[in-house]
Formats: structure tokens, sequence, C-alpha cells
């Protein structure tokens, strides 16, 4: 095992870590306990307005969808599609219960949509892409009725939402779709290949680490061999045309490299980007550590930057 060394204000509560299960080893299981766990997590709602619905999907599928509006503030209000992570496998909220989105509506002040997509490995690679491009078309033809603003629309996600979100501005660049005017990339999740020192560096067995990360892949793309780019944005060989981005990476997370290399491509191709690497910090460490300066700030950092880029 690599030693990996925590912020001092994350080392106890890594030391005091069990090693992770295989989440794929029962992924029923791993659903019903995620949803448990969050369950025990303080919600309020008090200041955003939430309608839980569903939309057509592009299978036929209905996809559930909540939008979430922050009360009092007049708009058109900028749009932010929240995409969840969970290894394209799990991590949905309850229906009106997305943390994340809250946050999103009362500290940016925008209309969060959040998508409820298909997750693999019942409905592997393109089905989960597919159900949150729909939702993008959607938000961007109703934005009248949900007073949104279709110019300030943004994708937003942590982890495999990252790594949707980033699929999301090159599904829609190339298909001429909605225009998205940010891509705010949460420890994404971009490249398949996950041959970096990172991902052979993170191997301890309590936080998510390298082959947990190859495990997800084989479940999103089972069989594949011709990997699309859709799949894995790190794949595109043009990144120009998309939009201006914030990547935020972890010290000892597995993704921090590809992370790094895509916000690099990123600037190589014109797009502006705003890098934030968090140190000695593990992927998605703040669920367990979410009372600690390091994740409060980190999660302001996000905040803010998501707020400024799509101020009017």
């Amino acid at each position: 095992m690599t030693t990996v060394t925590a912020h001092p204000e994350l080392a106890d509560i890594l030391a005091g870590l069990p090693d992770r299960p295989d989440s794929f080893a029962d992924i029923a299981a791993t659903r019903r306990n995620f949803q448990a766990a969050m369950d025990q997590l303080p919600l309020d709602t008090s200041r955003v307005t939430i309608d839980n619905l569903e939309i057509d999907g592009p299978d036929g599928n209905r996809i559930p969808i909540s939008v979430y509006r922050p009360n009092g503030v007049t708009g058109p209000l900028p749009g932010v599609l929240h995409i969840h992570g969970g290894s394209f496998a799990f991590g949905a909220s309850a229906p009106g219960a997305d943390r994340t989105a809250i946050d999103i509506a009362e500290e940016v002040g925008a209309v969060a949509i959040s998508v409820d997509y298909r997750l693999s490995p019942e409905h592997p690679y393109p089905a989960g892409l597919e159900d949150c491009y729909a939702t993008l078309e959607w938000m961007a033809k109703s934005a009248n009725e949900l007073g949104i603003d279709n110019t300030r629309i943004a994708v937003t996600g942590k982890s495999a939402g990252g790594g949707l979100s980033a699929s999301l501005t090159l599904l829609s660049r190339d298909r001429g779709g909605p225009a998205i005017a940010y891509q705010s990339l949460y420890i994404p999740t971009v490249d398949d290949r996950h041959d970096t020192e990172s991902a052979r560096r993170i191997t301890d067995p309590r936080i998510v680490n390298g082959p947990a990360i190859q495990r997800t892949y084989r479940y999103y793309l089972p069989g594949v061999t011709a990997v699309p780019v859709y799949a894995s944005p790190a794949r595109a060989t043009d990144l120009s045309g998309l939009p201006p981005a914030f990547v935020l990476v972890c010290d000892m997370d597995p993704l921090r490299d590809e992370g790094l290399d895509y916000a690099r491509r990123l600037m190589d191709a014109g797009v502006p980007v705003t890098v934030h690497n968090v140190p000695g910090a593990w992927h998605l460490f703040e669920l367990y550590a979410s009372d600690t300066r390091l994740a409060r700030n980190t999660q302001q950092r996000w905040l803010t930057d998501l707020r400024l880029a799509l101020q009017d």
C-alpha cells in the first residue's frame, strides 16, 4: 500500500476509516447503504421551492428530475444542471433531497435541476449520458417557464457526475445542442485509461483508489473496445469551442492527474480554465469530514466560482 499524507485536519479521520468494500460486489446493497447514509444527514429545504417532475427520455423512458428555486430571488436566473456522482451506478438522491442542488440554488442564486439518470450496470453507457442530454435540452426549451436565462446555463457534478458534465459539453457542441455557458468539474472522472501517476500511487484501501476506478469502467463500458470520446472525454482530440471550466482535484485522489491533464488540454485549446487542488484530501473527503474547515472552504470555493461565472 502506498503511504499517503493527509491534511492535518483529516489525519485522524483517515486513521479511523475501515477498508472500503467493493461497491459492485452487491450494487443493490451499495445503493441502499448510500441512501441510508444520506437520510441521516440534515436536510434544510426552507430557503428553496422544489418541484419534482418527470420528463421524456431518449429511449421511451421517463427521467425523474427535481427543480430547486431560491426563495425571494427574482429572475431570470442562471440555470445549473447538477449531475450526481456515484461511479455511474449509484448516488441518486431521493426526489427533492439533492443537498448539492439545494446549495447551488441558495449560494449561487440559480435554478438548479438534478437529474436521476439511468445507472449502470443495468444501463451502461450511453444511457445515463443521453438522459442528461435530454434533461439539458428540456431545460433550455423550458427556460421561460422555469425562469432561467438560457444564456447562463451551466453543468456541474462531482466524480462520475463531473465526467458526465464534461461529456455533455462535448456532446452538445457536436450535436449543435443547447449552449452551455460554464462547466464546473469537481474531482471529475474523465479518462477510462486511468494511466497516470496518481492512479498508480493511490492504492490505500480505505479510500477511493485506482483499482476501484478501474472497476467502475468495467461496468460502465462492458465489452466496449473502441471507447467513444463521450464516454471518456480525455480521449477527445478536439477540445476547442467548449465552455469555460472550473476543475477541482484532490491531492490524494487517483483521479487527480487525469483532471489536471484535462484542464491543461482545455487551456491548450483556448478554453478559459480555473484549477484548484485540495492538498492532503482524498476523493469525496467532505462526506467524511463535513465539519472541517478544509471541507467548508472547498465547498465555498466551488460555489463561489460558479456564482461569479454565472453572474449577470
